[in-house]
């Protein structure tokens, strides 16, 4: 390095602390409490911003969310501890249209969506992103538990330090261009007993504060009961078809379904346990089969981000290791694009219950590197 160039701070900018200014995405739990309180404490220009997404009132009541009701009131609380400005932007109308509807579309067609991906995607990486931008902010930092690596050719995104908490599955479809604003400080802890330890040094109240379990807008978890009253009428019965052809009973609506699920589908008595191997939205048919038939190989893939060096279709295959569920480890798997934005990614290990809907996330086979991902379809 140059004797004569700046020296960087702790978020890798040549300025000061006190001459940089952050804005954190505070969702009022104790990741981004802590990265805000932490950050202000080095003494960097901290502005604490908090999003609205879905409605207050209602929210209130309901423990284990995030972005309504008790959190926006947590945030503000940690906010006036540290001493940092803090505001609450209405974002409801945004996150319905960009998040809510297209789950319950999604839902209805069959496939199992992840809508914290596309919250963070639409929503936290793209409006509060410019939001950040229009605050005269040099970066913004949040809590997700991701490292941000410089490379030969910019920033890299890779996994946290902590395989346990580790986030990449939920941030895959993070750009160049937003990973070069973004820091994501938590992500070399070593555990969240470290993030609670900082909160308690903090002296914040949100030290012992539970973590969100369900989908924020999805009270304990009944995605069923959320669809209806989204979309009116959508819970149609139909029938429990075997495989083969037979019919084996009668459901209450597809939505109340996803692929690979055994329990719950009242039709016991049989001689093999059975599962929803597939999804006919259109003859409203739930299709039971043997385990076996849950295995694939095949995964379509479509919307996808890409974050290595070379062009994606560059190349006529990738050897890399990907995840397909969040809660599954990372295994050794072949991707052929088919364009810029498509790939058919063969598992070298068969994989059960591979959901339309849900994400393919890449990773470096040897090493943490995150080199993109994109979300799991029916095929041509």
């Amino acid at each position: 390095m140059p004797l004569d160039a700046p020296k960087l701070n702790s978020l890798g900018l040549p300025k000061t602390p006190s001459e940089t200014r952050v804005v954190v995405a505070m969702s009022g739990g104790v990741d981004s409490s802590v990265v805000a309180a932490m950050l202000k404490d080095e003494g960097y220009d901290v502005v604490g911003v908090t999003l609205q997404l879905y409605d207050h009132g209602a929210a209130l009541a309901k423990k284990g969310a995030c972005c309504a009701g008790i959190d926006i009131h947590d945030a503000r609380r940690v906010a006036e501890t540290m001493g940092f400005p803090h505001y609450v932007l209405d974002y409801e109308n945004v996150f319905r249209e960009a998040v809510i509807d297209e789950f319950a579309d999604s839902y209805l067609g069959g496939a199992t969506p992840v809508p914290c991906i596309r919250c963070n995607e639409r929503v936290k990486f793209k409006d509060l992103l410019e939001t950040a931008r229009d605050l005269d902010a040099d970066c913004m930092a949040t809590g997700h538990y991701i490292q941000r690596k410089m490379g030969a050719a910019g920033p890299e995104l890779h996994s946290a330090a902590d395989a346990a908490r580790d986030q990449s599955y939920f941030l895959f479809s993070t750009t160049p261009e937003q990973l070069d604003y973004l820091r994501f400080p938590l992500g070399h802890l070593a555990s969240k007993a470290a993030t609670r330890e900082l909160a308690a040094r903090y002296g914040l109240d949100v030290a012992d504060k539970p973590d969100s379990q369900d989908i924020c807008f999805v009270p304990d978890g009944n995605y069923a009961a959320v669809i209806e009253k989204l979309r009116p009428g959508a819970a149609e019965p139909g029938e429990i078809v075997h495989a083969d052809g037979r019919v084996l009973g009668h459901h209450e609506g597809v939505i109340h379904y996803t692929i690979g699920q055994r329990r719950g589908l009242g039709i016991g008595g049989l001689d093999e346990p059975l599962y929803v191997v597939k999804l006919d939205v259109d003859a409203k048919q739930v299709v039971v089969g043997p385990k076996a038939m849950l295995s694939t190989r095949t995964v379509p893939v479509r919307e996808i981000n890409w974050l290595g060096e070379a062009p994606f279709d560059s190349a006529d295959e990738w050897h890399v290791s990907v995840k397909v569920r969040s809660t599954r480890p990372p295994r050794p798997a072949i991707i052929r694009p088919l364009s810029a934005t498509t790939a058919e990614v063969e598992l070298l290990t068969p994989e059960e219950g591979v959901s339309p809907g849900q994400a393919c996330v890449f990773y470096e086979t040897e090493g943490t590197r995150i080199l993109g991902g994109g979300w799991i379809w029916r095929g041509y």
